[in-house]
C-alpha cells in the first residue's frame, strides 16, 4: 500500500488516474517505467514465486481437507495407496473449477480473493473456532453451521446484493453461529451423540497402542 500510494505521488499524470480504473496495477507499472532492469527482474521473479506459493498451498488445502475428512470418513477400508489416488484426483478436480471459474469470471483478482474469502467466513470459521474452544459442539451443530452459513449468505447475495444494510458474508456469519449453536445444544440425531471427554484421544491412542503391541511390556529385573 505504501508503495503504491508513493507511486500515485511520483507521477500523478498516469499513475494517479489508475486509482479508480486499474489500482492492482500501479505497482507494476511504477516498476516497469520507473526502475531498471535488474530491479525489474527481481520484482518480477519475486511476484511469480508469491503467486505459485499461494496458488499451490490454496489448492491443496481443499483437495487434503476433502479427501481426510471426508472422503477417507465414507471409505474407512480404503488403503493408502488407494487413498493417495483419491487425494491425487481431487487436486485434479479442484483445480480444474478453480480454472473454470477463473477463465469465466470478470471480476479482477481481488475481487476473486475476496470472494473465497467470503465463502470461509460464512460458513467454515464458527465451525472451526467453535471445534476448538467450546467443549459442547457436536457435528450436527458444525453441519448447520456450515449449511446455514453459506445458503444465508447466498441468498442475501443473490436478492439483496449491494442494497443490504449488512454485508451478506456478515449476515451468512451471524448465521452460521446459530446453527453451531442450536445445533450442538439440540438433542443430536446426526454424529456423536455427546462430545468427547477430555483425554479421550489420549486414551484412544494408547489403547489402540497396546493392541498394535501386545508383547510390549515391562518386566522386572532378573526375571
Amino acid at each position: 500500500m505504501f508503495i503504491a500510494y508513493a507511486g500515485t505521488m511520483i507521477d500523478p499524470a498516469i499513475l494517479g488516474g489508475m486509482v479508480e480504473t486499474d489500482a492492482e496495477l500501479i505497482v507494476p507499472t511504477l516498476v516497469t517505467t520507473h526502475t531498471p532492469l535488474i530491479a525489474q527482474v527481481l520484482f518480477y521473479g519475486a511476484v511469480l514465486s508469491a503467486i505459485m506459493s499461494t496458488a499451490s498451498a490454496t489448492l491443496l488445502a481443499p483437495s487434503v481437507t476433502f479427501s481426510e475428512n471426508i472422503l477417507r470418513g465414507a471409505f474407512p477400508g480404503m488403503g493408502d495407496h488407494r487413498f493417495l489416488l483419491v487425494m491425487r484426483g481431487s487436486l485434479v478436480v479442484f483445480s480444474g473449477m478453480v480454472l473454470a471459474f477463473a477463465l469465466n469470471s470478470e471480476s479482477s483478482i481481488f475481487k476473486m480473493v475476496e470472494s473465497a474469502y467470503k465463502v470461509t467466513l460464512a460458513g467454515a470459521f464458527i465451525p472451526l473456532v467453535c471445534g476448538i474452544l467450546w467443549r459442547r459442539a457436536t457435528t450436527q451443530g458444525a453441519l448447520m453451521a456450515i449449511f446455514g452459513g453459506l445458503l444465508s449468505w447466498i441468498m442475501v447475495e443473490v436478492m439483496i446484493g449491494e442494497a443490504s444494510p449488512v454485508p451478506p458474508q456478515l449476515f451468512g456469519l451471524g448465521v452460521s453461529a446459530i446453527g453451531m449453536v442450536a445445533g450442538s445444544l439440540l438433542p443430536q440425531w446426526v454424529g456423536h451423540k455427546h462430545p468427547q471427554p477430555p483425554g479421550f484421544l489420549h486414551e484412544h491412542a494408547a489403547h489402540v497402542h497396546g493392541e498394535a503391541h501386545p508383547h510390549h511390556q515391562e518386566h522386572p529385573h532378573g526375571n
